[in-house]
């Protein structure tokens, strides 16, 4: 078989998934225990639409880490898909870490999230995350960890920075030893197991959510038409894509005065794609309508929920 080293005894591999409201830092802390940029992150909540896989080899585990939507109330039909991920991907793995950021008070939000692990935790070991302690005093950091301590019995609880790379070592440790003994799952090297056409369009719905107004983030969806290697060139990869949003003022918004704000988006998102791929590529991006999709099955499906 290729790609899969010599296992150790008592290797170890296994799943485990960050859950917690929108905008907990889930994606942040995903990117740094891999190490590399796998799942987009935003300062705008609700910004991961699918379960993406980011995978951490170790010399005595390998740990798939599951990134999941913020789960929250749902407003719309997009939003029950979104919840309908996070259940089903919690049901399957061997560790859940519940986030909370230590800049916001734990809320309704997170009780509701709490309310629906209880049932989980008694055949999966449920860790209480802290996240984003770079952005909150330590007396802030105490008294959120006192807070998770009142919401439920958690396996483990502790404060980590992604960003400052503050316990997430320590982290990682604690995953990997709930995790089963057995061979890898994944050959080495190896660091997600998304399509790349997933990542990409992820990545230009990331770089077009950036500076849009708030009422935009969840109207956004990107869909890639077209990957494929420029005739004549091995240099050269040509990607088409449209991004559909709802209504006829809002692609005003992503368009921008004379188109700048789309040649803006290409160019953000053109970086990070080439980062990604390591190969040099031409963007086409097209801004179309779709309306009310979030709330319409039919649309739903052909966008890919």
């Amino acid at each position: 078989m290729t790609g899969f080293a010599q296992v150790p005894d008592g290797f170890r591999s296994g799943f485990a998934c960050f859950v917690g409201r929108p905008n907990a830092g889930k994606s942040t802390l995903t990117n740094a225990l891999i190490g590399q940029k796998i799942a987009i992150t935003s300062s705008r909540p609700q910004t991961t639409r699918h379960a993406i896989r980011g995978i951490l080899h170790r010399k005595d585990a390998q740990l798939v880490v599951v990134d999941t939507p913020g789960l929250h109330k749902p407003r719309t039909l997009l939003g029950s898909r979104l919840n309908d991920v996070v259940r089903e991907t919690w049901a399957e793995v061997d560790v859940i870490g519940f986030c909370v950021p230590a800049d916001q008070p734990v809320g309704r939000g997170d009780e509701f999230i709490v309310n629906e692990l209880r049932s989980v935790a008694a055949r999966t070991p449920v860790f209480g995350i802290v996240t984003k302690t770079d952005k909150a005093q330590p007396d802030q950091v105490a008294e959120r960890l006192t807070q998770m301590a009142g919401l439920m019995e958690f396996a483990e609880v502790l404060p980590c920075s992604a960003v400052r790379g503050f316990q997430v070592d320590l982290l990682a440790d604690l995953l990997v030893a709930r995790l089963p003994e057995g061979p890898p799952l994944y050959p080495d090297g190896e660091l997600t197991d998304e399509p790349e056409e997933t990542l990409v369009a992820e990545l230009i719905r990331e770089a077009a959510l950036e500076g849009v107004r708030d009422e935009l983030p969840h109207s956004i969806a990107v869909v890639i038409e077209e990957m494929v290697p420029r005739e004549g060139r091995d240099d050269l990869l040509d990607v088409h894509a449209n991004l559909y949003v709802e209504r006829s003022s809002q692609k005003g918004i992503v368009i921008g005065k004379g188109g700048a704000r789309l040649r803006q988006v290409g160019a953000d998102a053109r970086r990070q794609i080439e980062a990604l791929l390591g190969t040099r590529i031409y963007l086409d991006l097209h801004v179309k309508i779709a309306k009310d999709w979030q709330r319409d099955p039919r649309q739903l499906r052909k966008l890919g929920f």
